[in-house]
């Protein structure tokens, strides 16, 4: 008993000198500043489609479609970006009546807001394009794209339509805080698969769910109870889709 009260007695004399020395200390916490530079480079290759009555030299000003790839097509090959989705469906002959643009994202990258943004930067200014109408969509690692670069930059675009993605928890609650106003415009259509062993469905679930909770009201999501990771079959083969997207106007 006396070894546990002189225990307790020495721990107070110390604890009692260190705050003595904290209050008699001149450590003060300072401030500073650091002029960091950053010089990126890089090359996005991309496909591009125009629809058959195109006409530069006419005054019509036309939808756009940003589609990205997933996982799988990264690379050098620039026509691994039409092996699934919209430029897929070109390639076996469907006109559609927007233009598309389709980047390839380099082998062992993720998608990355900026060379996005500056694609669409030359697209509107090297074509005749409707910048009320630029639609973004994407399918799994391409879906998260969607959801990341639609939720910093939502005024971009008349509508997204993520496909078996999802997004990092940070991007949306940074997304409903900084972009509130432009989120709540923002028409959103998400599609998923409910047997998808590879992006699982509540990746898009709680996406939605949160956007809802934030005030975004012209949302949804849409299950394919018997689809597995390939959902974009089914959304990209629906004319409803491309209906309810061309509707769409900022």
């Amino acid at each position: 008993m006396k070894t546990t009260f002189t225990l307790l007695l020495t721990l107070l004399a110390v604890f009692s000198t260190m705050k003595a020395k904290a209050q008699t200390s001149n450590n003060s916490v300072t401030s500073a500043t650091l002029d960091w530079k950053s010089t990126r480079t890089g090359e996005l290759k991309y496909l591009l489609y125009l629809p058959p009555d195109y006409s530069k030299s006419s005054k019509k000003k036309w939808p756009l479609m940003l589609f990205l790839h997933g996982a799988g097509e990264r690379g050098k090959d620039v026509n691994r970006a039409a092996i699934h989705g919209p430029m897929s469906l070109v390639k076996q002959g469907t006109n559609f009546p927007f233009i598309i643009v389709a980047p390839q994202c380099p082998a062992g990258e993720l998608w990355d807001n900026e060379p996005l943004l500056q694609l669409l930067d030359r697209i509107e200014s090297d074509y005749t394009v409707d910048k009320n109408r630029i639609y973004l969509t994407g399918l799994s690692m391409g879906g998260y794209g969607t959801w990341k670069l639609g939720l910093s930059h939502p005024d971009k675009f008349a509508a997204i339509t993520p496909i078996c993605g999802g997004a990092s928890m940070i991007d949306v609650i940074l997304g409903t805080w900084d972009k509130k106003k432009e989120l709540e415009k923002l028409p959103v259509w998400a599609f998923h698969g409910a047997k998808d062993d590879v992006v699982p469905l509540i990746e898009s679930e709680r996406v939605v769910n949160s956007l809802k909770k934030a005030g975004v009201k012209n949302i949804k999501l849409t299950v394919y109870p018997e689809a597995k990771h390939d959902s974009w079959k089914e959304a990209y083969a629906d004319p409803k889709f491309y209906e309810w997207l061309l509707k769409q106007s900022r």
